[in-house]
């Protein structure tokens, strides 16, 4: 059947879950926050480890090591749940919070990683202007996801499994992201407390 807000939806012999066929914004939106999460790992993996070695600086970088954990963590909920799950009804409210809180994490962030830097010499150019790119690309996909979040307070409040093959290599793609995302939030946030071996394979600066 199709509900008022133009999902196609199909109750399973149960009757306990319902398959919810995302629109196009919702794909477009998922092909976004891929191409965000490829650009996270680039940031993550060249900048924050190979050139600055952040977790080798240990309890002196432990304000960014530890926004860079609490924003991992909320893409990691993020990446794993929208190509899966319906946030419908008031969870709208849930999934917002979440978005608005990396927002207010990653303009935090750019306030404290400028005096973190300050011993390295300051954040990279092309890390600043990697962090601008990235910034572009969530907006772009949270244009695209509020038409669907406004299709989702329409609908009953549930957490409802959305499972169509358009969006399965998509939802396949962000949940290995949101794993990697997750391990690397939790490397971060032992960094942050100097526990020893989180700063491997760098050797801790003193």
């Amino acid at each position: 059947m199709w509900t008022r807000a133009g999902i196609a939806t199909q109750h399973s012999r149960r009757g306990c879950v319902m398959l919810v066929a995302p629109a196009p914004a919702l794909i477009t939106a998922l092909r976004l926050f891929v191409a965000l999460a490829l650009l996270g790992a680039f940031d993550t993996l060249y900048y924050h480890e190979w050139r600055a070695r952040l977790p080798a600086l240990g309890l002196a970088a432990r304000d960014e090591l530890r926004l860079h954990a609490l924003r991992d963590f909320v893409y990691a909920i993020l990446f794993a749940t929208i190509p899966w799950i319906a946030w419908q009804g008031f969870y709208v409210f849930a999934l917002a919070a979440l978005l608005l809180i990396e927002i207010v994490l990653t303009l935090w962030d750019f306030v404290v990683e400028d005096w973190i830097r300050k011993p390295l010499g300051g954040v990279y150019p092309g890390e600043r202007v990697m962090h601008a790119i990235m910034g572009i690309v969530y907006g772009a996909a949270l244009a695209c996801l509020i038409p669907t979040m406004h299709q989702w307070w329409l609908e009953p409040a549930r957490l409802a499994l959305a499972t169509p093959p358009p969006s399965t290599l998509l939802g396949a793609i962000l949940t290995l992201m949101a794993a990697g995302v997750l391990l690397s939030g939790i490397r971060d946030w032992c960094a942050s407390t100097g526990m020893r071996g989180s700063a491997w394979p760098w050797t801790p600066r003193r």
